[in-house]
């Protein structure tokens, strides 16, 4: 455990993150304060109980990256200098993305030793074909570095089958369940965010990038991709075929296909993936346990729902939120909270712990609907934006009912028009928890979630979803932690009940509302 004396941060002045303001602090592992440090022990034994994994990480190893463009140009300066293995999953891979598949294709052609890995959504990735999609692309590598040297795997939730496989149209089956997972991971260095790899991740929509530099989490990260790539399909290049690709069930796959045996397949995916998510620690991590020069821990969490039998889901995303949020609706606690999602649709046991914190500040950043990435996109999908407004406005009655507008505020977040020239989209997911100041976000914060939860109901029922809590006492990392909360802040205003019942332009009708509520499941 870190000790209660640790790191001390004497004075910080928020300022936006593209500023040269330094953070001043003591140089000395001594007297911070005794109430964050013990918020920081505390927490730290909660996740400890529900997840047996963590890693430690020196001063220095996290890196935060605010802006999309500089995923794009880190990612693909990390992949060209790749050595050994390059391993991402997505969603999936946008149909116009050819200049990041020429920068695998030469990164492979210059370097003999290098493998690369792809896992993507089985649906989302051939929804296209036989125009191109992401299969397509990625069954060119295929086709000319070979099988050993390029293994793309295509994850299909078990219930695609029988009448649903048939019935459903491509555009709504995704609503049965995705690969939800980012990781974009390069030799010794893993990139975990929110973003999936299309044009508008890496020029006009708002995320989350955070790099870690560290072998045995890498290795981790690894291990975990390949264990679901296991329970996945795998692409083969196929010129003969109109749509250049076929998708097949190796043999050296552990589980059986879920088409022909779905309950055998749950079983053995239950027994892999309980065993990997509760495998303690590695012996050369731990015993960073009690060292101040490994100031961060870093908690991997991960919510498999649809690959666990039924109500035997082990699971080590949800149990670990709830514990961590537990922290700021204890009696006696004060502790600042942020929380956001592009995608706004708390599950009720977060919003549960969210509404009844103790705290004296609390922020929800949400997309404007003028932010949503589907605003004024074609067919049922043009919808949502209302749908995710209608959510929002529930949340700030349940904050007035509690009396709470003081406390808790809900930012909506737009930067121009998404789908418009020069406009964005925003979609930023993550949890921060910082010690109390005199006014919102002026302390640093000791504990985040990064990755590709949304922390809805979807996300804990139907998606495989991968995240990491990041817990610390390093002064460098916590104030680009605050760096990146105030990044987000920059673009957002406050919504209150008023602005919901005057504007004209937060109007939902009753369609929008009942099928809002019949399907928030799949929101």
């Amino acid at each position: 455990m870190f000790r209660a004396a640790a790191y001390r941060v004497l004075t910080f002045t928020a300022r936006p993150p593209t500023t040269s303001t330094k953070l001043y602090y003591s140089t000395s592992l001594s007297q911070m304060g005794a109430p964050e440090a013990g918020y920081i022990e505390s927490l730290r034994q909660k996740l400890q109980e529900v997840t047996p994994t963590r890693f430690y990480f020196k001063q220095g190893t996290i890196k935060i990256l605010y802006a999309p463009d500089g995923f794009y140009k880190t990612l693909l300066s990390k992949i060209s200098s790749a050595k050994r293995r390059v391993f991402i999953a997505s969603l999936y891979l946008g149909k116009t993305e050819t200049e990041l598949v020429d920068c695998v294709s030469d990164a492979l052609s210059r370097n003999p030793d290098l493998k690369v890995y792809f896992l993507l959504d089985g649906l989302r990735g051939t929804r296209e074909y036989p125009r191109t999609s992401s299969a397509t692309l990625l069954s060119t590598l295929v086709e000319k570095f070979g099988d050993e040297r390029v293994d793309c795997r295509f994850y299909r939730t078990p219930v695609f089958r029988g009448w649903k496989k048939t019935v459903i149209p491509r555009r709504f089956n995704e609503g049965l369940g995705l690969q939800h997972m980012k990781i974009y991971g390069v030799d010794d260095e893993v990139i975990l965010s929110g973003a999936n790899l299309s044009n508008d991740y890496f020029s006009d929509r708002q995320d989350r990038y955070y790099i870690f530099q560290n072998g045995a989490f890498a290795d981790y990260q690894f291990q975990l991709h390949r264990t679901v790539s296991s329970l996945s399909y795998r692409l083969k290049a196929r010129r003969d075929l109109e749509e250049k690709f076929e998708l097949v069930w190796p043999a050296s796959n552990k589980a059986v296909e879920p088409q022909l045996n779905k309950s055998k397949f749950l079983q053995t995916s239950s027994e892999r993936l309980d065993k990997f998510l509760h495998t303690t620690t590695p012996s050369e991590t731990r015993h960073h346990d009690k060292n101040e020069l490994y100031p961060t821990v870093v908690y991997p969490i991960s919510q498999f729902t649809p690959l666990f039998r039924r109500n035997h889901d082990r699971s080590t995303e949800l149990p670990s939120v709830v514990s961590m949020l537990s922290m700021v609706d204890e009696p006696g606690t004060k502790i600042d909270w942020t929380f956001t999602a592009g995608y706004f649709n708390m599950l009720p046991s977060i919003k549960h712990r969210l509404l009844n914190s103790q705290s004296s500040h609390g922020t929800v950043i949400t997309a404007s609907p003028y932010a949503n990435g589907f605003y004024r996109s074609k067919g049922v999908s043009r919808h949502l934006p209302d749908a995710y407004l209608h959510l929002a406005h529930k949340f700030v009655r349940s904050v007035e009912r509690r009396g709470k507008s003081d406390s808790i505020a809900l930012m909506e977040w737009r930067r121009g028009t998404a789908n418009e020239p020069g406009g964005w989209s925003y979609h930023a997911k993550g949890i921060w928890l910082a010690g109390v100041g005199a006014k919102p976000h002026t302390c640093t914060p000791f504990a985040t979630i990064i990755g590709s939860s949304n922390y809805t109901k979807r996300a804990y029922s139907l998606d495989l979803e991968s995240d990491a809590i990041v817990v610390t006492t390093d002064p460098e990392l916590r104030r680009e932690m605050q760096g990146e909360v105030q990044h987000l802040l920059e673009d957002t205003k406050r919504v209150t009940l008023d602005d919901f019942n005057r504007d004209s332009d937060r109007y939902v009708s009753a369609g929008v509302k009942l099928a809002t509520s019949i399907l928030g499941k799949r929101l």
